[in-house]
């Protein structure tokens, strides 16, 4: 393992090896080298990618003793390699800002890390604790910095058994072969498989972005490098448009988002009561027919709506029975009810069923009321038409 390119030296970008082995597998073709410095995804890293010979290196995997590079294309030979070097150098910084944020949890507050994850966005890590305080977490921010402020170096080394009892490990291992350890000196002392970078510095910044709880631990989200670089540049775009659109300096915008939802609760009061005040008109102008059915038809009524008309009529006027239909051009919705003196002899359920047949509607409800909708196959003046040829 120590002879691998990717250990030899993590800043190799591209390599000459030969191709000992082709082969596939459920996850396609592959190629095995006899040497290589593309990292296999493992420890909690992804793997690199790049190309053998202008073939794209799409994933490795390392499986059993050998290292599998899954390609586009059959290769033979002696192959030049070349990583794509963007995406290895942001594992390195990221798994190297783990290292450094995980020793500063423990350092302050005895946080053990029981997992760790680094994907295409944030990174995790999971503290052995289920409450961590936002003071904790900007001591810890803080203190993970001066780390990389100081630019101590990492180094990497392997040792034995008997040789790793002799380093304060942050975490003891179980092993009996060589373990290949990562450090930082008077600060953390890791067994780890991973790429880094020579020294702390190269990191960058450290930022924890947010917290989750997961079940009795403690999810920290943080970037590191250029990935918290672009991130910061993202936001600072989001910012500046929110600010445009809130009118005001970026410092103001939480305010000027409090006075939009305020604003937008008032209005929001405002239209419901101009909503239920045209509703009573509309209620109003129904109960003057003279017919024993109230029949009409609507556009963006809600089910709600319907409910409330039919409910109000029914209880004023006894003798009445109501049948409404409303659309909003996605769904068809239809509300009947009967009063207690209506001369109507149908079930308002039965009806409202030989009607959502024909529509594929569902629905139901009882003898003197009944609700249900459908698809727009039919318009609402055909499917009341149905309804009143029915409901007598």
């Amino acid at each position: 393992m120590r002879e691998l390119f990717y250990y030899q030296d993590a800043y190799i970008q591209q390599f000459d090896a030969t191709v000992t082995r082709t082969a596939t597998d459920d996850q396609g073709l592959y190629v095995v080298l006899d040497n290589t410095a593309f990292y296999p995804e493992g420890g909690g890293q992804p793997t690199d990618v790049g190309t053998l010979d202008d073939v794209r290196v799409r994933d490795v995997q390392k499986v059993g003793d050998e290292i599998r590079h899954y390609v586009d294309a059959e290769l033979h030979g002696v192959v030049r390699g070349q990583l794509d070097w963007a995406v290895r150098f942001d594992h390195m910084q990221q798994h190297a800002g783990q290292h450094i944020l995980t020793a500063a949890f423990v350092e302050l507050f005895n946080y053990q890390t029981v997992s760790f994850h680094l994907g295409s966005g944030t990174i995790t890590i999971d503290l052995a604790t289920e409450n961590v305080t936002a003071a904790e977490l900007q001591q810890a921010e803080d203190r993970a910095n001066e780390i990389v402020l100081e630019n101590r170096p990492i180094e990497t080394k392997w040792v034995t058994a008997e040789e790793a009892a002799t380093y304060p490990l942050r975490k003891q291992l179980k092993f009996t072969e060589d373990v290949r350890l990562v450090i930082i000196p008077d600060f953390d002392y890791n067994g780890c498989g991973g790429t880094h970078p020579r020294a702390t510095g190269e990191v960058a910044m450290i930022k924890i972005l947010s917290t989750e709880r997961q079940k009795k631990q403690t999810r920290v989200h943080f970037m590191c490098g250029e990935r918290l670089r672009q991130n910061m540049t993202m936001r600072k775009q989001v910012m500046a448009k929110a600010a445009q659109l809130v009118s005001r300096p970026e410092s103001d915008i939480a305010i000027g988002i409090e006075n939009l939802i305020d604003t937008n609760k008032k209005l929001e009061k405002q239209l419901a009561a101009a909503r239920e005040q045209l509703l009573d008109l509309e209620i109003a102008k129904l109960a003057a027919t003279n017919e024993p059915i109230i029949a009409a038809t609507f556009e963006q009524y809600s089910m709600q709506h319907l409910q409330k008309i039919a409910r109000t009529l029914t209880a004023n006027h006894a003798e009445k029975a109501v049948a409404l239909v409303t659309t909003d051009h996605t769904k068809t919705q239809i509300v009947l009810a009967k009063g207690k003196q209506s001369g109507v002899a149908a079930s308002a359920n039965d009806v409202l069923k030989a009607t959502l047949a024909q529509m594929n509607g569902k629905g139901g409800g009882n003898d003197t009321f009944a609700q249900g909708g459908g698809d727009t196959s039919l318009d609402a003046a055909t499917v009341l038409a149905i309804i009143t040829k029915q409901f007598h």
